[in-house]
């Protein structure tokens, strides 16, 4: 990753740190998540925004990540989580102007999506992994624990993953991570 200057391109020594450096504190509808860069871990933040449509048909948007996966995740969020999206326009964004093709991210952008809808502020200590299933079940991520330890390099407390991803894990002192099994699990985490 390089960044343009006045003396011309020069690397980035900390993506996720750059990616993350702008997040606003008390927004709804933002979340935390987790892909590869080839091997390398990259914290990246997700918008989503919901909003009341104005037209017939919903408006389904997205910058940064595929608008086919956006529609197979909504689709999952209305009919196995149970959140009416259909008279709502979904705006989704990587922030930043990342680009991400993994499905690693898919939780992180279904509870941004609850969020927005439910004017709920994840806490910005939280990271989410964990690819969606059309039952609304989580799969397994490759390289949990790389990932795990990016996020704890960077302060975060807390990382919601798939439960069948942790076994044989190290995970690092001082972050708690929670193993659900749907999106509703890792949603059902705020509702206490």
């Amino acid at each position: 990753v390089f960044e343009m200057c006045n003396d011309g391109l020069i690397p980035v020594d900390n993506p996720s740190k750059m990616l993350l450096s702008e997040m606003s504190e008390g927004v709804s509808g933002t979340t935390v998540t987790c892909t590869l860069e080839g091997t390398r871990p990259m914290l990246a933040e997700i918008q989503a925004l919901v909003t009341p449509t104005g037209f017939g048909n919903p408006r389904r948007m997205s910058a940064g990540i595929d608008l086919n996966r956006l529609l197979l995740l909504v689709a999952v969020m209305e009919k196995r989580v149970r959140v009416n999206l259909s008279n709502c326009d979904v705006y989704i964004n990587v922030a930043g102007g990342l680009r991400i093709d993994e499905t690693a991210v898919d939780l992180g952008i279904c509870v941004a999506i609850w969020a927005s809808k439910n004017d709920f502020v994840i806490p910005h200590d939280i990271m989410f992994i964990g690819e969606v299933g059309l039952g609304g079940e989580l799969r397994a991520v490759s390289k949990l624990e790389k990932r795990l330890s990016e996020a704890h390099n960077l302060g975060f407390k807390t990382a919601i993953v798939p439960k069948q991803s942790l076994r044989g894990v190290n995970v690092p002192d001082g972050l708690t991570v929670y193993g659900v099994r749907s999106v509703t699990d890792a949603i059902n985490y705020f509702r206490g």
